[in-house]
């Protein structure tokens, strides 16, 4: 009698692990703002930086996090660090009833920053994405280099020397 065996599915392959630390920055709120974020795959490491002219610091600190996870090339495990708990919780805990009131908070205002939050959501989609809250300013390595990255952010493009984020 012949034993018919079926092979086991393929593995897939693993997920590249990609640890990210992202921050915002504004000098008056509304104001001149500036994003940064570190992005730590093995011993490679990569700074990014964006500005606006006039912007608020949530949406700083939500580009921060978009222009991360966009810059990664194919889909990946991320560990993504904030220390927003406005990206944080709206991106875990909020998204899902903004949607389903049609964009629209518990008192029936809109959501402020939709365009983002769909863009974040969008690209979260394409990668394995782990949200970390942490306290700012309190010593984190890449947490104060992703402050670093923004706050320089804001005096490079005051200086003209980076152009103006278009989503700012």
């Amino acid at each position: 009698m012949d034993l018919e065996i079926d092979s086991p599915p393929p593995i897939p392959p693993s997920l590249t692990e990609v640890h990210i630390h992202t921050d915002g920055a504004c000098s008056g709120n509304p104001g001149p703002g500036g994003w940064g974020a570190l992005l730590e795959y093995g011993h490679h490491k990569k700074n990014l930086s964006g500005f606006s002219p006039q912007t608020t610091n949530n949406r700083m600190e939500m580009l921060a996090a978009i222009h991360a996870l966009e810059v990664l090339k194919r889909p990946c495990q991320v560990v993504l660090n904030t220390d927003s708990i406005y990206v944080k919780n709206g991106i875990t805990q909020w998204l899902e009833n903004w949607k389903m009131r049609g964009w629209k908070k518990k008192d029936g205002k809109p959501v402020l920053n939709a365009e983002l939050w769909k863009r974040l959501e969008a690209v979260c989609l394409k990668h394995k994405v782990e949200w970390r809250w942490i306290k700012g300013h309190a010593g984190n390595p890449g947490n104060e280099m992703a402050d670093q990255l923004a706050r320089e952010a804001i005096r490079s493009g005051q200086m003209g020397t980076l152009p103006p984020d278009p989503a700012g």
